[in-house]
Formats: structure tokens, C-alpha cells, sequence
């Protein structure tokens, strides 16, 4: 079963049952991941949560953590700018039945068509994309060009850039379910259908290709 998840903001939450999960994210805190590890696995054994996982983890930190307990989900970036999760998280996911829910499946926006140079140069001084490698030279020409070689597919299977793009996400092997963010109820109208749209192999096949053309991202 293919999923997608809508990232929306959290203010509170008050637990009356168990939480479904919990997901640690790395942050470097200087505090040995086995102990932060060891804390998720104590509100399983008390009772708090079902199921426990980790973001932006290399196999390394999954090695480590897996010694202790297996690590039920991992959350990686993945879209196809960025695509180095395949090479290596997702596969060590696939060996050891760990779920993978992918995040930024439309690369911030990027993949969605809706940025030009013009778009880009109107955000906000203090809009963190200003700053992102994918948003600025050299990168940013490269991910132009691959979102422009990216419309005649789209156009030929009747569907949007967004969806074109987390339906691919949701074609990799070993992908669970895909995390794609929302601020207005419109936006979500433009790839809710993601988890209907089943990329053939000569689609994907094709993807590849104009990736490798164009040169943009990387994995």
C-alpha cells in the first residue's frame, strides 16, 4: 500500500492513549545516540508509544541504533533532486524491514513548477530557500532545466508536476509513504491523486534519463 502524509503544525497535544509513534531527528546535541535512543526505547517499554523511528539518520546511526532495537521507521529527504537516499538508507531500510516514509518529495517546491528565477527572486529576504544550494547557482539552472524536461511527462500522463513528482518517490523500492507539505487547503488539491498515479517502468525509465541529461541533483 502506497501512502501520503500531510505535514501540517502541531501546537499541543494531550495523550489520552498511547501515541502511534515517535520519531527522533538528528540534531547534534553532543548527547551519544545510544543514550537518545535508549529514552525512545524506554517510552515503548512504558507504554507510551507503539512504534518508534528516526529522520535524517545515515546507516551508520541505524547500525547503532538497531543494536539496541530495531528501528521501526526512518524518515529521509527524497525527491528527485535529492536522491542519494536510494543508494544507501533505503536499501539498509529494505534489508531490515524498516518503513521509510520519505519527506520533501517536491523538493520545497522546486518540482512543482511553480518557481522561475523571477519567483525565486521575490522571496522573502529571510525565506531560507534563499540560502539553499537547490535554490541558488550552480544548482538552481540544473533543477530548472530538469523541472522544464519534467512537463511533457507530466503533460503526457494528464497529470501535474507535484504529483509526477511524489508519485516517483512513492515508485521507489522500499518507500512506505511520502510526507508532502501544505499551507493551504488549494495546494493539497494539487497532488492529493499522487497515490493513484503508478509510474510503468518505461516512465521511470524515461525520468532517469532526462535526470542524467540535465545532471541536476545527485544519487
Amino acid at each position: 500500500m502506497r501512502m501520503l502524509g500531510l505535514a501540517i503544525p502541531i501546537v499541543s497535544v494531550m495523550a489520552v492513549a498511547p501515541l502511534a509513534s515517535a520519531c527522533g531527528r538528528l540534531t547534534d546535541t553532543g548527547t551519544p545516540i545510544e543514550d537518545s535512543w535508549g529514552t525512545m526505547v524506554e517510552l515503548i517499554d512504558e507504554g507510551k508509544v507503539r512504534w518508534v523511528g528516526v529522520s535524517n539518520f545515515d546507516v551508520a546511526l541505524l547500525e547503532r541504533c538497531e543494536a539496541i532495537r530495531h528501528v521501526d521507521s526512518v524518515q529521509p529527504p527524497l525527491n528527485l533532486i535529492q536522491r542519494s537516499a536510494r543508494s544507501d538508507v533505503i536499501p539498509w531500510c529494505r534489508e531490515h524491514g524498516t518503513g521509510v516514509i520519505v519527506y520533501a518529495p517536491m523538493a520545497s517546491g522546486l518540482l512543482t513548477g511553480k518557481y522561475d528565477r523571477e519567483a525565486i527572486g521575490s522571496l522573502a529576504p529571510d525565506d531560507w530557500r534563499r540560502r539553499s544550494a537547490n535554490f541558488t547557482e550552480p544548482a538552481l539552472s540544473r533543477n530548472l532545466r530538469l523541472v522544464e524536461a519534467l512537463r511533457p511527462v507530466g503533460h503526457r500522463l494528464g497529470t501535474s508536476l507535484a504529483v509526477l513528482a511524489i508519485a516517483w518517490t512513492l515508485s521507489t523500492p522500499g518507500v512506505t509513504g511520502s510526507i508532502a507539505g501544505a499551507r493551504r487547503p488549494d495546494q493539497v488539491n494539487g497532488w492529493i491523486g499522487a497515490s493513484e498515479i503508478a509510474l510503468d517502468r518505461e516512465t521511470l525509465e524515461e525520468i532517469e534519463s532526462l535526470i542524467a541529461d540535465v545532471g541536476a541533483g545527485e544519487g
